[in-house]
């Protein structure tokens, strides 16, 4: 069974390193453009204090989540980036403000949560366990967004291995997204974590495996760097394949980083 109070112990732990990158700017740097084409870190912020919000409602408030969801059925395309531009518009004390509270609800409200229990979302509906650990990916992956636009060096924690997971897991959806079929052949995932341990998911007699520093690969399944610029090896055509497509996030495929970019 899998330890709710340790998985939110590292959303709390994830959300707090991201918030020393922003506690301290001063006001004109919130709206300095990230990587993310059309985002400032106000609207990285932004985003991650809207989806705690509503990830906390669902688990709390299943009447006021399903006014939310009608409206993203409404407007499947436009739904979240229009909260985010809204939400960014914020004076920057105040929406930090509003992130640091609704985190801290987030992590009580999941914490409530009943043994089995799933939570409606705008996919599938998520144990707490799974809405928790989308969370740490969320918050990593856009973190990593304000670090390159500070020019931050993050180091890399045992907390990658929730987003190598959720990687590992969201192979089927990244191949469907991007118009391909859901592969039968299992992969065989090796990462190496950044204390040197290993990482492993699948049969380790499977045909197709991928081999990679963890932070590496969760670079890929975030799309924060470009393959080129990354120290991944597929070995299979499954595995070659999914290299190409590699998603974590729910959506459409997103554009990536271009090669080089961060070098």
């Amino acid at each position: 069974m899998t330890d709710i109070s340790a998985l939110l112990a590292d959303l709390v732990a994830e959300s707090a390193s991201v918030d020393t990158l922003v506690a301290e700017l001063p006001k004109d740097a919130w709206a300095t453009p990230t990587p993310a084409p059309g985002w400032t870190i106000a609207h990285q912020v932004a985003h991650l204090a809207w989806t705690d919000r509503q990830a906390a409602m669902a688990a709390t408030d299943e009447g006021a989540f399903a006014d939310s969801l009608k409206q993203a059925t409404a407007n499947p395309t436009t739904y979240v980036d229009r909260a985010t531009e809204a939400w960014s518009q914020q004076d920057p004390a105040e929406l930090l403000d509003e992130w640091r509270q609704g985190r801290k609800d987030l992590a009580q409200a999941l914490a409530g949560v009943p043994s089995g229990q799933k939570l409606p979302w705008f996919g599938p509906p998520m144990a707490s366990a799974s809405m928790a650990t989308a969370r740490i990916m969320e918050t990593w992956a856009h973190g990593q967004d304000i670090a390159d636009t500070l020019k931050v060096r993050r180091e890399p924690t045992g907390r990658l291995r929730h987003v190598a997971h959720i990687g590992v897991r969201a192979m089927g959806f990244a191949f469907q997204v991007n118009g391909l079929p859901k592969p039968a052949e299992p992969v065989r995932f090796e990462l190496t974590g950044p204390d040197g341990e290993l990482w492993t998911w699948n049969d380790e007699d499977a045909d197709n495996r991928i081999t990679a520093p963890a932070l590496d690969f969760c670079f890929l399944v975030t799309q924060r760097r470009h393959l080129d610029d990354l120290d991944v090896t597929a070995v299979g055509p499954v595995a070659e394949q999914f290299l190409r497509v590699a998603q974590a996030f729910a959506g459409l495929p997103g554009s990536g980083r271009k090669p080089g970019e961060f070098l």
